[in-house]
């Protein structure tokens, strides 16, 4: 299967190396759209080390391409791990000023999108973030994860990211 995995600004974005080495496993082919704030957190070189592709992180590329539609094209399923408050909100109601929300707009209905949370236990907690991942399932996004454990703050509870083995797994 060819896969676009999105990377978000979330401190699990350091899991995303790991992520793509266990879908290519798989056998899956891997395409890497790194958010400027994701890019804060993982670096693009060791995202197309492990995925043996070039990282997307921009709408306007030099060449004149489209690839948020030439990308959403070209991909059977789009992975977003982590995803953050932020980008559940954004993706629940349409915004699109970015190469990964514009991607996930411009993709068909009939491919599957998996969303992989991670955040805070308390955000996590929070109606409105229950809300808009209500929406995105209401889209028929599936939504793999948070579970429980200790989370980057120092804090434990729920809001970790589930392991790249286990969203490996559930895609299959």
């Amino acid at each position: 299967m060819k896969l676009i995995l999105g990377i978000t600004g979330g401190i699990a974005a350091y899991k995303a190396p790991e992520l793509v080495r266990r879908l290519r496993q798989r056998g899956h082919e891997v395409r890497c759209v790194l958010t400027a704030n994701g890019a804060r957190l993982v670096a693009a070189d060791a995202l197309a080390a492990v995925s043996s592709q070039p990282v997307l992180t921009t709408m306007w590329p030099d060449d004149g391409a489209m690839p948020h539609i030439d990308v959403a094209r070209w991909a059977d399923g789009l992975v977003v791990a982590p995803l953050t408050a932020d980008a559940a909100a954004r993706f629940a109601h349409g915004f699109a000023d970015d190469l990964l929300s514009t991607l996930l707009l411009a993709f068909e209905p009939d491919k599957t999108v998996w969303l992989c949370p991670a955040m805070n236990t308390v955000m996590w907690n929070k109606a409105v973030v229950q809300a808009n991942l209500g929406t995105l399932r209401d889209h028929g996004y599936r939504i793999l994860g948070p579970v429980a454990g200790e989370l980057a703050c120092g804090e434990t509870g729920i809001g970790a990211m589930l392991a790249p083995e286990l969203i490996a797994e559930a895609i299959g």
